[in-house]
């Protein structure tokens, strides 16, 4: 057995990295792995040395994003896949209130690459909608979440916006192959699994929680049927990452630690 939940993830993720790599047609340099993993640790160790040099060096939380950003990120230039994994960690160590970070690393590192470069993309629909990647997907990240305990983020995600999207269906007249096609990401099972969970950056009471799973599925709907946005779910948990802050003070509980680990970040 695994002594750290962080080491399922990392198996998990780089499981599903080499899956991909595999059996899907991405336009994918295979290089900016090593350069997404090597930036991600050099920028926690350089930082946990200036900012935190009494804390044991944490490899484990850059090891997930560098594999989070490369999953999803697509550029045809290092620099940008550099600037995303820069800014991912970093993101930890500035934006944090009581010690505590309330954006998703990758996240963080996605959403600034998509704003300052050029060519840097992301593909919501690049894993198909074969139904084995999605079992994959649900296993890997039930055995993470019941581990963890964040199942309610997951589901009230989903749980809102798979009805948002039901309701639009019914109302626009649409078969059932359309409301399924507009569900049937595998994008959007890693997001909802593997990032929005994060019980680091998210808030720590179970009201707290649903409620701001809500409010992330509620904005990507609009964000998605109304703006036309394909990554509206990586804008939408940018958005109200801020909102853990507020919502930790509205319902107090203690934060999130790794068991077994010494490190903060």
């Amino acid at each position: 057995m695994l002594q750290d939940v962080r080491d399922y993830q990392i198996l998990f993720l780089g499981l599903f990295l080499i899956l991909g790599i595999s059996t899907r047609d991405w336009t994918f340099h295979p290089q900016f792995i090593l350069v997404s993993l090597v930036t991600c640790l050099l920028t926690q160790w350089i930082l946990s040395s200036i900012i935190l040099p009494t804390t044991k060096i944490n490899i484990r939380s850059p090891l997930i994003t560098s594999l989070g950003i490369s999953l999803l990120l697509r550029s045809d230039q290092w620099t940008t896949i550099v600037l995303a994994a820069t800014t991912a960690i970093g993101s930890k160590f500035v934006f944090q209130v009581r010690d505590k970070h309330f954006f998703n690393p990758a996240n963080f590192g996605i959403v600034t690459a998509l704003s300052l470069t050029s060519d840097a993309w992301v593909s919501p629909g690049q894993w198909g909608e074969e139904w084995w990647y999605g079992l994959l997907f649900v296993g890997g990240g039930s055995m993470i979440l019941n581990k963890v305990g964040r199942w309610d983020t997951t589901a009230a995600f989903l749980g809102v916006y798979s009805l948002l999207e039901a309701l639009r269906n019914l109302w626009l007249g649409w078969t059932c192959d359309v409301y399924l096609h507009r569900l049937a990401s595998g994008s959007l099972l890693l997001f909802a699994l593997f990032m929005v969970t994060d019980p680091r950056s998210i808030p720590n009471t179970t009201t707290g929680r649903i409620l701001w799973s809500a409010l992330i599925a509620l904005v990507t709907f609009i964000l998605r049927n109304y703006f036309y946005l394909p990554t509206a779910v990586f804008w939408a948990l940018f958005s109200l990452a801020p909102l853990t802050t507020v919502i930790d003070v509205l319902w107090f509980s203690p934060q999130f630690s790794w068991s077994g680990i010494g490190d903060k970040k």
